[in-house]
């Protein structure tokens, strides 16, 4: 469960299975303070400066509620976004720090790792951030790149396409017969990456629309193997398992997935799975450095929703959402504001946060549906350590952007301080630090247990204290590629559950749902309150960049019926 863009695809198709058999259409009663350029706005106050209605509201400017507005705003809904926070992007929202004599170093909260966003390479239909980036006429600048470095029990290696090939690292590690096992595992997943990119994430829907929205690509969907597309929900290890044996390139498959979804392969639906091999070993295949990181992306996202008409509220807290007769109708801000919402509001909440902060009044559903979704598992949380230091553009030249660690395969991918992620953007992106310095985010993925936290004053000298003790296993790891690291460091900034806590206004600090495949699936965006989505990594198609910007997909089709149009002109336009 791991901040990074890698988790690109997920059981779309079976989505769209569902919304062919679905019998009832969802369907709704048919800038004062706009986003500044600077980092902080003031609070929205004055009622008088904002508009009292809005077809559609979404609470939450993380990359699945920006997704949700950007194309609620294209569709032609008036949009608006209310976000708590001074700056817009959720766990992809970037800061600055300014070092005495040195200058501004600028740092990616969360998702470093991205693949299919450079527009310079084709589009894949599957990869709904790219989606709605082409929608909205957003291209994003980007550095492509092949490689980055391993730090295993077994070595030191630097990952490429070749992996599983001749050359590669498997071979290195454990032979020619895993290449074999690996070709094999390779073969056995072509029909499943077939079915998966056989749906635009775009043509998706909940209503009886999607007669003409998926229509159009039954043709394709229909050539693929329907028992087979059953796996697709099924715990990838099923498929591993039966074609694999090498104990490496089980450890190597599990920290794959634990780094898409969080959880190791006997956990992980097999369609998150489904293209991402076949891209990520592809002949040639790259991955992109957003120039100006993850803030880029959001940016873009911005600007989409601006110029379509949109507006995005900065320090804006939604205290309820407001709900009559069986129907939300809008949100009431902090200090008493209210705005309506004539077609829909959308949560870009987690679960936990929507159902347990008292912003909606639980009683207004079936009780056994904020039971069910109160008791979804919670992921654990992070150590993160972010750094901006002295290095020439010489000494970058010989660093890889990205490294994956682990210490014992024996211990398992989940364990607490075993596995560690880190990123150093600054190898392609010369723009997030002065001359002849760069930064670094390292981290550990989703293993932090927040009880250790939970009772902890962040104003404390035993909070202090915890930081420096948790934060040295990522030193250590940290000097494993750059062994001076402290005495080059200019600004360090230490990040702990309660940091996800207090500024992503996440339960319990966590990264997301720690759903099991075959055990659970991520709900979809309708509730049972008409007129309230959800979209975000509480619901389908879970966690991720691309994920969530899958779900604000589907919560702006789900608004109503009367987008229907619009949507076939936007299918029409990314077919071109």
């Amino acid at each position: 469960m791991m901040p990074t863009s890698i988790k690109l695809y997920f059981p779309f198709v079976l989505f769209m299975l569902t919304c062919i058999i679905l019998q009832y259409t969802l369907s709704f009663s048919p800038s004062p303070h706009p986003l500044p350029t600077r980092q902080r706005s003031n609070p929205l106050r004055a009622s008088s400066r904002l508009p009292n209605e809005y077809d559609v509201i979404i609470i939450g400017s993380g990359i699945g509620g920006l997704c949700a507005a950007a194309m609620c705003a294209l569709y032609g809904y008036s949009t608006a976004v209310f976000e708590s926070h001074y700056a817009a992007g959720g766990a992809a929202h970037g800061f600055t720090v300014r070092a005495k004599d040195v200058g501004d170093f600028r740092f990616d909260t969360g998702p470093s790792f991205f693949s299919g966003l450079n527009p310079r390479m084709d589009a894949k239909a599957s990869n709904p951030l790219r989606t709605v980036l082409d929608a909205l006429g957003e291209p994003l600048e980007c550095v492509d790149y092949e490689t980055f470095g391993l730090i295993f029990p077994e070595g030191e290696f630097v990952h490429t396409a070749q992996f599983g090939r001749r050359g590669g690292v498997l071979q290195k590690v454990s032979g020619d017969s895993a290449l074999k096992q690996w070709a094999d595992l390779m073969k056995r997943m072509e029909p499943l990456e077939a079915a998966v990119a056989a749906m635009p994430t775009a043509a998706l829907r909940f209503d009886v629309g999607a007669a003409l929205t998926v229509g159009q690509f039954l043709p394709k969907f229909a050539k693929t193997n329907p028992i087979e597309n059953l796996k697709l929900t099924a715990p990838f290890g099923n498929i591993v398992d039966s074609a694999v044996t090498d104990t490496f390139t089980k450890n190597w498959i599990d920290l794959l997935c634990f780094c898409l979804s969080g959880l190791p392969a006997s956990g992980t639906i097999t369609a998150e799975m489904g293209l991402m091999l076949a891209e990520f070993y592809a002949p040639g295949a790259t991955m992109d450095c957003p120039r100006g990181g993850a803030k880029a992306i959001v940016d873009a996202l911005v600007r989409g929703v601006q110029k379509n008409g949109g507006n995005i509220f900065l320090n804006s807290h939604v205290d309820k959402i407001v709900v009559e007769n069986g129907r939300a109708t809008g949100i009431q801000l902090k200090g008493g504001d209210q705005v309506h919402a004539r077609k829909a509001v959308i949560s870009n909440l987690s679960v936990w946060d929507l159902f347990n902060s008292g912003i909606v009044d639980c009683t207004a559903f079936p009780y056994d549906f904020v039971r069910e979704r109160k008791a979804i598992p919670v992921g654990k949380s992070f150590m993160h350590l972010h750094v901006g230091f002295q290095m020439t553009r010489h000494e970058l030249d010989r660093l890889q952007a990205h490294y994956i660690y682990i210490d014992d395969w024996s211990r398992g991918v989940e364990a607490e301080d075993n596995a560690v992620l880190l990123s150093i953007p600054s190898v392609h992106d010369d723009s997030l630090a002065p001359t002849d310095h760069a930064v670094l985010h390292i981290y550990t993925p989703a293993t932090e247990d927040y009880d250790r936290w939970k009772n902890i004053d962040r104003k404390s000298q035993e909070y202090q204290n915890l930081k420096e003790e948790r934060s040295q296993y990522l030193w250590r790891v940290l000097e494993k590629v750059i062994p001076d690291i402290r005495a080059r460091a200019r600004v360090v900034r230490v990040g702990t559950p309660l940091t996800h806590q207090r500024f992503l206004n996440r339960h319990r600090g966590s990264y997301g749902p720690a759903i099991i495949a075959g055990k659970g699936s991520f709900p979809f965006p309708k509730t049972p309150v008409n007129g309230l989505l959800v979209c975000g990594d509480s619901c389908f198609p879970g966690i991720g960049v691309p994920a969530v910007a899958g779900s604000g997909i589907l919560a702006a089709n789900s608004v109503s019926l009367d987008s229907v149009w619009a949507q076939l002109t936007l299918l029409e336009k990314l077919k071109r």
